[in-house]
């Protein structure tokens, strides 16, 4: 095998950070290489320099084995390299076709007919499934990424960069990607992807090249590693992966669900007659195939969802009452101390204003609170600070511009946010999506120690395993029913799977019951 490009001594810094120190890499042609590395370890900005976004202080870029230099995207696609971003660039309004061929030079008038054709022969080479002539708007997660990769397949790439590729993606569609790029690598591309998920790396990657706080740590083949070993070389220390999962002490009724229902806008039932209860001082646990009703669930808690049947009853434990949270508004729900952390597929669109700094980002939860035409800022600044130490996010200042932090950081930010606002009832929905292992512990450690102050905590995850040794109880939910409540310390993944896809067997067995 021929090696497709080499990094030598690659240096890049942003002020005091230094984002790359010396790092040297090489990928083979038909091969495909994992990059690893805790969140802030350069990986995004290394992959950034090959693909002529940012340019290297120092260092040498050989493709081919002949020394390149790449200032711009342009130059890089000469070199037939292709990135695939984390937060894609498509314009929402145009086909995918037209996304594809936008900004190429082309003689004379776009044919879209030629163009949509060679789209069909790209996508059955490789076996991608996307209609050429669909609006990006009205097209799922999964389908947008393929189109970016198609686009940058259209113009030759032969050396692709994917940056977190499955952050959100369900398994299914997980699976359907790792199988096109195996075709890729087998036709005799040259393929890295960053990636956070080790299970991920050891079933797709041929070798796994690890950085750490910028620098090069290693490459080791992917048949002779595994999990505690990449970890380790990742956090340049001895990692254990246990969660502490503590038994539930003063249980109380903290948030009933009752018979809850809701529809979309086309009268479609989005939750159907969902119930339970979550406790104090517990984890509880809601799983589902992605797209089941979980969003929809925590945005009725929250007030963001109109309610058409059912009542959540909310026991406060400051004043002993009752309150029905359906005849509350979202503000009202969370004074009460209902917090929802929603870590959205877009981060920076949904969760945190990107041009603001994390101080400012603290301060939209809580400037209502500010007397006067001035703002206080001083807590904000000390909240943030705190934030910034213990979940260790790597940022030059508290005054750094959100945008400017890599996704994991970014996270760290949101999460910490909401736990900040002394909750009785927390809801933390994908809170570890995309983030690296050591981070994701951080985050579980902060969930079980809210549970220990005897917080009712309802974790939406995506990852089974996680969800068996961090909650006590699980809800599985599937097409917006409750399909099983199973206690976490004595199910299994299988049972839980089942549970998942229970839904038509479900509907039947209702059905039978009520005849």
């Amino acid at each position: 095998m021929s090696v497709a490009i080499e990094l030598k001594d690659i240096t890049k810094t942003f002020g005091s950070v230094v984002a790359n120190d010396n790092v040297c890499l090489k990928v083979d042609r038909g091969e495909i290489l994992s990059i690893l590395g805790e969140n802030g370890s350069g990986k995004t900005t290394l992959m950034n320099m090959i693909a002529g976004i940012y340019f290297p202080d120092h260092g040498q870029i050989f493709i081919d084995g002949e020394e390149v230099v790449i200032r711009s995207p342009k130059d890089a696609f000469r070199y037939k390299i292709g990135m695939i971003h984390q937060h894609f660039k498509l314009v929402d309004v145009f086909t995918a076709t037209e996304n594809i061929i936008l900004g190429l030079e082309d003689q004379g008038k776009y044919n879209l007919k030629k163009a949509a054709q060679r789209v069909k022969e790209i996508s059955e080479q490789y076996g991608f499934e996307i209609d050429p002539m669909k609006k990006i708007y009205e097209m799922s997660v999964s389908e947008k990424q393929t189109v970016e990769i198609i686009k940058v397949l259209y113009r030759g790439a032969d050396i692709l960069i994917l940056d977190e590729p499955t952050a959100v993606l369900t398994p299914q569609e997980t699976q359907k990607l790792f199988a096109v790029l195996r075709k890729m690598r087998d036709s005799g591309k040259a393929i890295i992807i960053i990636t956070h998920k080790l299970h991920e790396v050891l079933s797709l990657s041929d070798k796994v090249s690890v950085l750490c706080k910028g620098k090069y740590v290693g490459t080791v083949n992917t048949a002779e590693t595994n999990e505690n070993q990449l970890t380790e070389m990742m956090v340049g220390k001895k990692v254990t992966l246990n969660i502490d999962r503590s038994e539930p002490k003063n249980c109380e009724k903290r948030l009933e669900v009752c018979d809850v229902s809701c529809m979309n806008r086309e009268g479609v039932k989005l939750l159907d007659d969902v119930s339970f209860t979550a406790y104090s001082g517990e984890i509880l646990g809601i799983a589902g195939i992605a797209g089941s009703g979980q969003r929809e669930l925590l945005e009725a808690i929250a007030g963001l969802q109109h309610i058409s049947e059912g009542d959540i009853y909310y026991h406060n434990p400051k004043t002993g009452t009752t309150d029905d949270l359906r005849d509350k508004t979202p503000l009202e729900i969370r004074e009460l101390g209902v917090r929802l952390s929603f870590v959205p597929e877009d981060r920076l669109g949904m969760g945190l204003v990107g041009n603001m700094d994390i101080v400012d980002n603290m301060m939209l939860r809580s400037y209502r609170r500010g007397k006067g035409m001035f703002l206080e800022r001083k807590k904000p600044k000390s909240l943030a600070e705190d934030i910034i130490k213990q979940l260790e996010v790597v940022t030059p200042s508290a005054n750094t511009p959100v945008r400017r932090l890599s996704g994991g950081n970014v996270q760290k930010v949101l999460v910490g946010r909401e736990i900040a606002s002394s909750p009785t009832v927390l809801m933390a929905a994908y809170p570890v999506r995309g983030l690296d292992i050591n981070s994701s512990y951080t985050i579980y450690n902060l969930l079980n120690q809210q549970k220990d102050k005897g917080v009712a905590v309802i974790f939406v995850g995506e990852d089974l395993d996680v969800l068996l040794e961090l909650c006590d109880r699980i809800v599985v939910i599937g097409s917006g029913r409750i399909t099983g409540i199973v206690d976490a310390r004595t199910t299994t993944k299988e049972e839980i799977g089942l549970l998942m896809t229970k839904t038509e067997a479900y509907k039947e067995d209702k059905a039978h019951e009520n005849a």
